[in-house]
Protein backbone atom coordinates (compact mmCIF):
# COMPACT_ATOMS: atom_id res chain seq x y z
CA UNK A 1 0.00 0.00 0.00
CA UNK A 2 1.44 3.40 -0.37
CA UNK A 3 0.36 6.85 0.50
CA UNK A 4 -2.51 6.04 2.73
CA UNK A 5 -4.18 8.85 4.70
CA UNK A 6 -7.33 8.37 6.98
CA UNK A 7 -9.53 11.14 8.55
CA UNK A 8 -12.10 11.48 10.41
CA UNK A 9 -13.71 15.00 10.09
CA UNK A 10 -11.28 17.34 10.71
CA UNK A 11 -8.53 14.73 12.75
CA UNK A 12 -6.02 13.18 10.61
CA UNK A 13 -5.25 9.76 12.01
CA UNK A 14 -2.98 8.39 9.43
CA UNK A 15 -1.17 10.66 7.47
CA UNK A 16 0.94 9.51 4.16
CA UNK A 17 2.01 6.23 5.21
CA UNK A 18 3.35 3.75 3.28
CA UNK A 19 4.26 -0.42 3.46
CA UNK A 20 4.39 -3.99 1.91
CA UNK A 21 2.77 -6.46 2.39
CA UNK A 22 3.55 -10.04 1.35
CA UNK A 23 1.13 -13.26 0.24
CA UNK A 24 0.82 -15.37 3.67
CA UNK A 25 1.84 -12.60 5.97
CA UNK A 26 -0.35 -11.63 8.90
CA UNK A 27 -0.02 -7.40 9.40
CA UNK A 28 -1.94 -5.72 12.29
CA UNK A 29 -1.81 -1.83 12.16
CA UNK A 30 -2.46 -0.31 16.08
CA UNK A 31 -2.41 2.77 17.37
CA UNK A 32 -0.46 3.79 20.72
CA UNK A 33 -3.75 2.53 23.15
CA UNK A 34 -3.72 -0.71 21.18
CA UNK A 35 -6.59 0.29 18.66
CA UNK A 36 -6.50 -0.62 15.20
Amino acid sequence: MQNVTKTFGRKTAVDNVSFDLYPGEVFGFLGPNGAG
